[in-house]
């Protein structure tokens, strides 16, 4: 594939073309540590420490939050 831009003002464009990769992993690592706090119970701010049931549900909610935003856009984290 070959990505073209013409002129200065695009080169934020080339940029998110080109970043795409470091975005989707960026959110992998975001989705795994709400994962853990999900499925392990280790606390979103300290993994030291266990999570309170808040914490549990307002991670379940982001990651659900996640995936309804990303397939939206047709995308998936797998």
């Amino acid at each position: 594939m070959i990505l073209e831009y013409d002129c200065e003002e695009e080169s934020d464009d080339a940029r998110t073309a080109l970043d795409g990769y470091k975005w989707k992993m960026a959110m992998w690592d975001l989705d795994q540590s709400l994962r853990s706090t999900t499925k392990y119970g280790a606390s979103i701010l300290d993994k030291s420490k266990e999570a309170t049931p808040e914490e549990m549900d307002i991670a379940d909610k982001i990651r659900d939050a996640i995936r309804e935003i990303l397939n939206e856009y047709n995308l998936n984290l797998e």
